[in-house]
């Protein structure tokens, strides 16, 4: 790894890295492993290259998980033992929260007092706990929501589940008690001031990464072998849970749409599914292999399971088109690895899919989920294919986990600075002043 750089003046010693409902250690496409987990990774390694120790705690899921893992250098994952190990849906996490929480204290009564400089959660279960840690130590809390309430429920599904009135109020109790809002992207800063009243001032855009190194262009026919696709396949690809919020039904309907359009096409199509289902696509986990043989093309798509990252680079070079058809993403971090790939992106225009995919120079997004125009855009992107692909990857070299960890860095600095000239001990009290902006991130407007 890169030899670990000095921490920048006013930038923290140790942070507490709130994770309650799901691993950095799990494998990301299934259950409620996702773009989150690839975020708390990704940033976490780079916080300790630059000198910031990284405790990450999350519930044990397993009696067979070690209390403790050590992620990277710098990196520590604590295994928090809340309620039963296996069997406990994210929905029942709220009444863990007590035990959770007291863990997490106790690990930091271990040590001299100001152990930890920092509280950074992650969704809103996390920032609960954040809330009472920062509260009880002192200390800034820092809080990425990644998926909102109140926006899900606009953009359901048919078949999914509204988010529970207890998530709303607990994410405005969040919203409010945060020190630093952290956005994706500058729709989820206005979507966080907008329905949950944050304060601009405290709520920043700082984008997410993509491993530019890992996640690059490489030899296409190599990638073809090594997925097993013939080299004149043309291949359709969808990366993720398989849950009606990601939409992958969506994907095959335009399928069988571009067979019955032009049935010499057959042959050489290949739809490539990678992921599990998750959430409330568990309730039916074969419903999309079914709805394929409903709709006769059972023998184009492909079902994979969830790839570890070096492996899912490989089905992105032998891709020709990534499709990303979710109802609702907070940024969509396949669409940016595939993209780093080359390989160009047809996605719905929603949430931070409008900022990780660049219309008609990486990819074409799509207004709505009828497949009938999801169809027309991959006709439209294998037309232009090549163009695109140069353009993926351009636009993908914009983003990266490092821009991401200084600009993270400078928030928590920022923070810090804060409370420590306002802040009245013993009193937890303190007046927020206005955020300037800083390098990497911006202030919500």
């Amino acid at each position: 790894m890169p030899a670990r750089r000095l921490p920048r003046p006013g930038a923290p010693r140790r942070v507490a890295t709130l994770s309650v409902h799901t691993s950095p250690l799990d494998q990301p496409g299934a259950g409620d492993a996702g773009g989150m987990n690839v975020y708390i990774v990704e940033v976490s390694r780079r916080l300790a290259e630059r000198g910031v120790e990284v405790d990450v705690f999350t519930r044990a899921t397993s009696s067979d998980l070690p209390p403790v893992v050590e992620m990277a250098p710098g990196v520590t994952v604590r295994h928090v033992s809340a309620g039963p190990f296996e069997g406990l849906g994210k929905e029942e996490l709220p009444g863990q929260l007590c035990a959770f929480t007291a863990a997490v204290l106790r690990e930091e009564a271990q040590h001299e007092e100001g152990h930890y400089d920092l509280v950074h959660s992650h969704y809103w279960l996390s920032g609960q706990v954040g809330w009472l840690a920062r509260d009880r130590w002192s200390v800034p809390l820092i809080h990425t929501a990644h998926t909102l309430a109140k926006v899900k429920n606009e953009a359901l599904a048919d078949g999914d589940r509204p988010e529970p009135r207890s998530r709303v109020i607990g994410e405005e109790q969040v919203v409010a008690e945060a020190d630093r809002l952290v956005a994706n992207t500058d729709e989820e800063a206005r979507q966080l001031v907008r329905h949950y009243d944050a304060d601009p001032a405290r709520t920043l855009v700082i984008p997410p990464g993509v491993d530019l190194d890992r996640f690059a262009p490489g030899d296409r026919a190599a990638a073809r072998r090594a997925v097993s696709v013939p080299a004149d396949a043309l291949v359709l690809l969808f990366v993720g849970r398989i849950q009606p919020l990601k939409a992958p039904d969506v994907l095959l309907h335009a399928a069988a749409r571009l067979v019955a359009d032009d049935p010499v096409l057959r042959p050489r199509l290949r739809v490539h599914v990678v992921g599990a289902p998750s959430g409330s696509g568990l309730e039916a986990p074969e419903q999309l292999q079914k709805l394929a043989g409903d709709l006769g093309i059972a023998d184009v798509v492909h079902f994979f399971p969830p790839q570890p990252p070096d492996r899912l680079a490989e089905h992105y070079r032998a891709a020709d088109v990534a499709v990303v058809p979710s109802h609702n993403e907070s940024f969509g971090l396949v669409a940016l690895e595939a993209q780093a790939c080359g390989t160009p992106v047809v996605a719905a225009a929603v949430g931070g899919l409008r900022t990780a995919v660049r219309d008609g120079v990486s990819g074409v997004l799509v207004a709505g989920h009828d497949p009938a125009d999801y169809a027309v855009a991959v006709r439209a992107v294998l037309a232009r294919r090549e163009l695109l692909s140069v353009g993926a990857r351009r636009h993908a070299a914009r983003f990266s986990w490092d821009r991401t960890a200084d600009a993270l860095v400078a928030a928590y600095a920022s923070a810090a600075e804060e409370m420590a000239g306002v802040v009245r001990r013993p009193s937890l009290d303190w007046a927020v002043a206005p955020l300037r902006a800083l390098p990497g991130m911006q202030v919500a407007r």
